[in-house]
């Protein structure tokens, strides 16, 4: 015994001394308290569980005090748990299911011998949601609800909805949508499989895959998921969203499988968004996997294989070109479509460059995945696991609306773009997980992983290398052709090595957990944004006036970024973290009715200690920090380590003794990991490894050139200077050497209680409270220079690059810091009917507020020019989140009929709330930061309160008057402007309407019985299933139009001057929205076939 406690010792100390722990169970525990028939505590009592489909056995003891715990087991059931002691009768209670993460509550009473039958009390710790081990907000999905809840993606985004604080969110545009919990960016959620990292840490997507909209494991191969929001054990970390984890399946005894096929094309989609046509005609997704699970050695080894393939076709976009169609009709662009076939001629007959179609395309989706999984009874106290899986992905993506001037380059009516102006992005991976869980006592409990995963990830394009040119009309962003411009060379390879052990020690009515963990994150990322130049021109025929060797055409704007390296080699960024930790935590049983857990947690990352280029000339510059005072930066070292201490308390409180109402929370920090890209952003941006150029309003025979070049060229190296190894100007992405991980302060308190016909209750309040958050400020930015007058006195900058610059070689300097400005708070309603004689159901609704200072994207420089604000983006007010979700209302209903042979299951799944937020800007660079629609308006009480322009597009002029009737009229339409009026819009200051949707799904199941049991399931799933019964239901809405106003200059006493925006009818914009009509606007059906044996 002395060599075990050592051993804990040891690993207790190691806990201590080393950093973050992000363990999160892949298990269950079986605890309780053993009495004879007289009430007295039974100690050294013997328990043993065993899990019947697998012979697998886990074993424990009653202690002094009479508790026992077998922690470790198996999720699932059915289990026999038994009770020897002494010359008492053997107590035994079968058909005992366990769920992920449970502790689940089973009080034994033994008997002598001679006397009556035991008994077993169980009831009152059977439920999932009355459980002492609950504390905070959380969701478990078991396999039924995976099996019989509708989905098309067959995604595990598709059953996180089913949490009240959740909501739909993605990184970009062009990624695949991840979930936000509690207001948080989709990022900061930590997702493992089997208690593994397995998140996309390097930060492009909310989940690995995440680009390529595919998910990286099988649903055929999950047993259950659990997701935790505020859990106050300190076992289950990094995250500051929710963790979410996922426990695979595993084999048995019983030699079990299942095939399945799943198809829906455009025969099987509604065609009809209210009055609008879909286009549908390239819609096709193909779905087909398999599993298999059985035993190699009885009750001793078991194995789980899966695989899985989607082919889906989409349509390339649900915008068209106009060819005359009534100027209102929705989905159609103000883009003509003679205008981009004179285009298209154009550049193939003067270049030989394709730039391909504009409408009428398609896109394309392939994924591939498999698993397979080893379970290993090595004896009863040690169990041994090994799994590997696999993926294959990539999709057509396109093209990024980052970078324009004005608009978006897709997505919108007022632009289209090329189809070889998109790209193609490739998600791989490949990961092993090997877990030892052991009992190395009858009080000490031992679980130990062993990960890697590697992550692969590439773009490709269409077409040829070309620069990207972005032609606007209107000051909008009308078409865009050339390679994408974050595409080139874009490799990212990450390499995760982890490694974590979890200790478990029991001593009466104490758990003590401890555990330490070590990972390992190595990135390659070869990044060069606009590598082949960008043009912006103000309109086509400014480009094709330039085309032809116009020298006097002004561009909106040219960029370059190139190559500093020694021979032009590529730059790759290849930073390296380092994440240790350690955690402590006691569970102790106060009473019966009172359990307390109450531990803390040290996080510690730690990076590369020297960035792999040092740019010696940054060290001597003075930038203006973000107080406003001169400040020094380096590009040669990485943020130093700073402990994040993360103390937290929890309570179940069982109010009556007899689990009908149970009181539960707690309150403590949570840390977590940021986007690792926004660390890495200081290894690409340095001014050594790549030079950069950017120009605004300026002529092409301005810009510096080896060529001299006066007029627009197809040669992408024309502008690179003669010795791009001394790069004359350059960007930079600093980071705060003091900047830390994402860390809030989480508070939450829930009742639950029994209802009547056997529902439970719940009303659940959570505030949280940032401590650490990202921020970015541009340090090479100069102070204002002064204020326009006029009732909008907002401040402003020297409209000109170098009158807004500290050091003119320097095109731009954002510094990645904290903030701790921000918070979010919710109040839930939920009322559950667990599944009982077929029917089950829950209903619930979430009321929340989060506010931020920003959301961060990809890239320093664009996550810094793509926020909102009024007085410049260094200095932003604290507002709405993109993550805030104000309403949301959930149901979820399944019901199968009696029938033994042929039952059916009716599964429906109902969402209701707002569609988001957006904020109300200028087009145009009003306060002359170089930032083009980011300033947000200023609302005032009438139009005549403002200077007015008088404006001619395409020989169509709006008079003074016609522009102030125009939006008076919105100012009393508009719910958020007549609210507002003499003030300044929020950011993401105006909710959007409520959209309401139902899914349905339908599943026939047709037994068979033979030596073995077979069926077949006929399935129906029905996405936006009211969309079917009316076609005006279920379909959201889109922005079109939030900048109402565009920015004209300034009169002789320095207040603004404005004209009215058009809307793509050139017509005085009316309306903000407009009704969206793309494939999630309609119904969509998807027919299912599955054969299963067991």
């Amino acid at each position: 015994m002395k060599i075990k406690i050592k051993h804990f010792i040891m690993l207790l100390i190691t806990s201590v001394i080393a950093v973050i722990s992000n363990a999160q169970v892949s298990n269950a525990s079986f605890t309780g308290l053993v009495k004879d028939g007289e009430g007295q505590i039974l100690k050294g009592a013997t328990i043993i569980a065993t899990h019947e489909p697998s012979g697998s056995v886990f074993t424990g003891s009653s202690s002094n005090s009479g508790y026992y715990s077998i922690p470790g087991v198996r999720i699932g059931g059915p289990y026999k748990i038994s009770v020897n002691y002494g010359d008492y009768s053997a107590v035994e209670v079968g058909d005992v299911f366990i769920t992920l993460g449970q502790d689940f509550v089973l009080d034994m009473v033994a008997v002598a011998k001679g006397g009556s039958v035991g008994t077993v009390n169980i009831a009152v710790q059977k439920s999932k949601l009355l459980n002492s081990q609950n504390t905070g907000a959380s969701t478990n999905i078991n396999q039924e609800a995976l099996n019989t809840m509708p989905t098309l993606s067959r995604n595990l985004n598709d059953f996180m909805r089913m949490t009240p604080q959740s909501r739909s969110s993605s990184v970009a545009s062009t990624t695949g949508n991840g979930v936000s919990f509690s207001g948080q960016d989709s990022r900061y959620n930590n997702l493992t499989i089997d208690g593994s990292i397995f998140n996309n840490s390097f930060g492009l997507a909310s989940a690995p895959a995440g680009q390529t909209a595919s998910t990286p494991i099988s649903l055929d191969a999950i047993q259950e998921v659990q997701i935790n929001l505020a859990p106050y054990d300190v076992r289950l970390g990094g995250f500051t969203g929710a963790g979410v984890n996922a426990v695979t399946r595993s084999g048995t005894n019983n030699l079990e499988g299942s095939a399945f096929m799943n198809t829906r094309n455009n025969k099987m989609v509604g065609k009809k968004a209210g009055e609008v046509d879909v286009k549908t005609d390239e819609y096709n997704v193909q779905q087909i996997g398999f599993r298999l699970g059985g035993a190699i050695v009885k009750n001793k080894l078991f194995f789980f294989v899966n695989a899985e393939e989607e082919r889906r076709t989409d349509p390339g976009t649900q915008f068209k070109a106009n060819r005359g169609e009534p100027s209102g009709t929705a989905n159609v662009t103000r883009v003509r479509a003679s205008a981009l076939d004179s285009l298209q001629n154009f550049l193939k007959t003067k270049y030989n460059y394709e730039a391909g179609e504009y409408d009428g395309y398609k896109r394309e989706t392939y994924s591939f995945k498999y698993l397979m999984k080893l379970d290993w009874n090595i004896n009863d106290k040690n169990k041994f696991s090994l799994r590997y899986n696999s993926l294959v992905s990539r999709r057509d993506v396109l093209a990024s609306n980052s970078g324009v001037f004005s608009g978006g380059r897709n997505g919108t009516v007022n632009a289209l773009n090329f189809a070889n102006n998109n790209y193609i992005i490739n998600n791989n991976l490949n990961s092993i997980i090997g877990e030892l869980n052991t009992n190395i006592s009858k009080s000490l409990f031992s679980s130990f992983q062993v990960g890697y995963t590697a992550n692969r990830d590439f773009r490709g394009s269409g077409g040829g290398i070309f620069p990207l040119v972005d032609i606007m009309e209107a000051g909008q962003t009308y078409t865009s052709f050339g390679y994408e411009p974050f595409t080139p060379n874009n490799i990212l390879n990450t390499n995760t090595l982890q490694i974590q052990e979890n200790l478990t020690y029991y001593k009466g009515k104490h758990t003590v957990n401890a555990g330490f963990n070590f990972e390992h994150f190595a990135f390659e990322n070869t990044f060069t944004p606009t590598y082949y130049g960008q043009f912006i021109y103000k309109s086509l025929s400014d480009f094709y006036k330039s085309a032809n060797g116009d020298t006097s055409v002004q561009l909106a704007r040219y960029a370059l970024t190139y190559s500093a390296v020694d021979k032009g080699a590529l730059p790759t960024a290849s930073p390296k973290v380092n994440q240790t930790g350690a955690y402590i935590q006691d569970n102790f049983k106060v009473s019966q009715r009172l359990k307390i857990t109450a531990g803390v947690r040290i996080d510690i990352p730690s990076y590369s200690s020297e960035s792999e280029y040092w740019n010696k000339k940054v060290d001597t510059m003075n930038f203006i920090g973000p107080d406003g005072k001169a400040a020094n930066y380096s590009t040669k070292t990485l943020p130093t380590a700073k402990p994040l201490v993360s103390p937290r308390m929890g309570f179940n409180w069982n109010a009556k003794g007899n689990r009908d109402i149970q009181v539960r929370g707690g309150s403590g920090l949570f840390a977590g990991r940021p986007a690792f890209v926004w660390i890495s952003n200081q290894l690409s941006n340095n001014g050594v490894t790549t030079g950069s150029m950017r120009y605004d309003n300026v002529r092409i025979n301005q810009i510096p050139s080896q060529g001299k070049v006066k007029s627009f060229t197809e040669d992408v190296n024309a502008f690179i200077p003669a010795n791009p190894t001394s790069p004359s100007s350059f960007n930079l992405a600093l980071t705060d050497p003091n900047f830390k991980f994402p860390q809030l302060w989480r508070t939450d308190l829930g009742v639950d209680a029994k209802l009547p016909w056997n529902m439970i209750g719940t009303v659940e309040v959570m505030y949280n409270k940032t401590i650490n958050n990202i921020n970015y400020v541009n340090v090479n930015q100069v102070n204002p220079l002064g204020n326009f007058g006029g009732t909008d006195n907002r401040a402003y900058y020297g409209y000109g690059n170098n009158a807004n610059r500290v050091y003119d070689n320097v095109t731009d300097a954002i510094l990645l810091t904290n903030t701790n400005k921000g918070y979010n708070y919710s109040t839930t309603f939920k009322i559950e009917k667990p599944a009982n004689k077929g029917l089950g159901f829950m209903v619930a609704y979430n009321f929340s507020e989060t506010k931020d200072i920003i959301t961060g994207g990809s890239i320093a420089y664009s996550s810094w020019r793509d926020n909102r604000s009024v007085s410049g983006n260094n200095t932003v007010d604290l507002a709405f989140s993109d993550n805030d979700q104000r309403h949301r209302i959930i149901g979820a209903l399944t019901y199968k009929t009696k029938s033994k042979n042929f039952p059916t299951t009716v599964s429906v799944f109902m969402q209701s709330g707002n569609m988001g937020r957006y904020s109300m800007t200028y087009s145009n660079d009003m306060n002359g930061d170089q930032l083009a629609n980011n300033d947000l308006i200023y609302i005032p009480n009438t139009a005549d309160d403002i200077n007015w322009k008088q404006t001619v597009v395409n020989k169509d002029t709006a008079t003074i008057q016609e522009q102030k009737a125009a939006f008076n009229s919105l100012l009393s339409s508009d719910k958020y402007l007549s609210a507002n009026k003499g003030s300044y819009a929020q950011r993401n200051g105006v909710l959007m309407n409520w959209l309401t949707t139902f899914d349905v799904s339908i599943i026939q199941d047709i037994k068979m019985s033979s030596p073995k049991k077979h069926s077949l399931q006929l399935r129906l799933d029905v996405y936006n299933f009211g969309n079917m019964l009316n076609n005006a239901w279920g379909v959201s809405d889109q922005v079109n139009y939030a900048a109402l106003l565009k920015y004209e200059g300034k009169d002789a006493s320095g207040k603004p001057i404005y004209s009215m925006n058009r809307d793509k009818t050139n017509q005085l914009i009316s309306s903000v929205t407009a009704k969206s009509a793309g494939l999630n606007d309609v119904w969509q059906m998807q027919f299912g076939l599955r054969y299963t044996f067991n």
